[in-house]
């Protein structure tokens, strides 16, 4: 799997907290606005890159990653807002290149959430009658394997599992294909890099998929 920009800090909508009790279980604290911006413009190239990869491992309910795919999303109707079928392709792409780790199922389920209905709106009012409930099934389940409830310090899911993350590469003009990794690994072998390691072994993926068209992903099970 590429490479990951890594975004930082714990993030909600306009408040920096949800309550004070969970502040005291967890240290949840999150980033406002002005502050996602002004963090997210400082690598803003790589924000306005359609297929430039970001993982928050610590997402909150989404600051950071809304922001993001909005950016993205941006982009893609400036280049492809004309054309629908070229405009679908792009923003499901947009989407696979954002990923999350978050502690509470709350904050996970809300961020899912958010991010599907950032995609839906421009979808919606981008391709109008074109729009399909099919590509929106197949973004929900691109971020249900994208934005994961666990533990990024431990590196496992919320049942104690290991943290999978889907790399979803595009395939010729509508396809995709899907391969599976640990996170642990990942990060090893980016420690590695840039330690400039040699690994005695290619990282390679857990499950791989055949490639197939964006809007059956969730044929895959």
């Amino acid at each position: 799997m590429s490479k990951v920009q890594y975004p930082v800090e714990n993030n909600t909508n306009n408040k920096h907290t949800k309550s004070k009790q969970r502040v005291a279980d967890h240290g949840e604290v999150f980033t406002g606005e002005r502050e996602v911006n002004a963090m997210l413009d400082l690598v803003k190239q790589e924000t306005e890159r359609i297929e430039s990869r970001f993982l928050e491992p610590a997402c909150g309910n989404g600051n950071f990653l809304a922001e993001i795919l909005r950016r993205k999303l941006a982009v893609v109707k400036a280049r492809y807002g004309k054309n629908a079928p070229d405009y679908e392709r792009y923003a499901v792409i947009a989407v696979t290149s954002i990923y999350g780790v978050e502690l509470l199922y709350d904050n996970t389920d809300e961020c899912r959430k958010r991010l599907f209905d950032i995609f839906n709106n421009e979808y919606t009012a981008n391709c109008k009658k074109e729009a399909n409930d099919e590509t929106r099934e197949a973004v929900r389940y691109i971020l249900s394997h994208n934005i994961l409830c666990g533990d990024a310090l431990t590196m496992k899911t919320a049942t104690g599992e290991p943290i999978i993350f889907a790399e979803w590469s595009a395939v010729n003009s509508n396809m995709l294909k899907r391969r599976d990794f640990r996170l642990d690994l990942m990060l090893v072998e980016d420690n590695a890099t840039q330690n400039e390691e040699q690994l005695s072994f290619p990282l390679l993926p857990i499950r791989e998929f055949a490639p197939i068209h964006y809007r059956r992903v969730q044929e895959h099970g």
